[in-house]
């Protein structure tokens, strides 16, 4: 007996680019205890665990030390390996039962789009102490979603966001949200970076999430409801992005599969 595994390169469609996540395909229930060891095992910020249901897949996501509400890549990483093992034909939408409800993914020839919730940030006027450790760049904007799970931190430029190196020690320490750094580009609508230290990881290469609360903070600035946009961590990705102004948010992007494996019986 063993479990199919895999690990795929979310938001691109070059290799060894874009957020890798490690995606399981279960056979039956397992414990969260023993997801949790997998991720941990696999030591990349997201684990996803996909189990079949009733017209549907259960999906949880882990980093190598939580179970987290919600990851982008990691779902669009499971629904790309639900279409290319076969387990769905490519005009089935991915549906998958989560701790943020149902979301559904559709593909789009190469790109597939997630349907997610939206989250509508409001500006914050005083500054956290723990800015200097992100950014020595002038703060233009901050703005938090009202459940304080993430703060936008906007800088003019695109080099700022580039240029940024975070002191994650006293990140770790002093924010127990997920820090984002964005600014306007000129070959994208934006650029950003994800820091969700409170996670357990220093930088998160390309974030599906943190675009749920960028969408909403961007088509008010730039008075567009699609956006393009990309995340300049060293790995690099591309997410497409549309935002209407309702509840729910559409985001687009690629991926590819870069290694398939099993994990033994000994391990289960």
């Amino acid at each position: 007996m063993s479990l199919a595994c895999y690990q795929v390169d979310s938001f691109t469609r070059k290799p060894y680019t874009g957020n890798p996540a490690a995606v399981v395909l279960l056979d039956q229930e397992k414990s969260g205890e023993w997801m949790q060891k997998v991720a941990a095992e696999m030591n990349l910020s997201e684990t996803g665990f996909v189990l079949p249901s009733k017209g549907s897949f259960g999906l949880r996501w882990f980093t190598p030390t939580t179970e987290v509400d919600l990851c982008g890549h990691c779902t669009l990483a499971s629904a790309h390996t639900l279409w290319d093992t076969g387990v769905l034909g490519e005009d089935e939408p991915a549906v998958f039962q989560t701790r943020s409800g149902k979301l559904q993914v559709r593909k789009l020839g190469d790109w597939m789009e997630m349907d997610f919730p939206a989250w509508v940030s409001k500006t914050v006027d005083s500054k956290p102490s723990y800015l200097s450790a992100v950014t020595d760049a002038e703060i233009l904007s901050l703005a938090m979603h009202p459940l304080g799970h993430n703060l936008i931190v906007e800088v003019p430029t695109e080099d700022d966001v580039r240029r940024a190196t975070p002191n994650f020690s006293r990140l770790r320490t002093e924010a127990d949200l997920v820090v984002i750094l964005t600014a306007r580009s000129e070959k994208y609508d934006f650029v950003s970076r994800c820091f969700p230290t409170c996670f357990g990881i220093d930088e998160d290469p390309v974030t599906g999430a943190a675009h749920c609360v960028l969408g909403p903070y961007w088509r008010v600035r730039l008075g567009k409801d699609t956006l393009s946009a990309f995340q300049v961590s060293s790995r690099g990705g591309e997410v497409r992005v549309h935002y209407d102004g309702g509840d729910r948010i559409r985001l687009q992007g690629q991926a590819v599969t870069v290694w398939r494996g099993t994990l033994s019986e000994q391990a289960l």
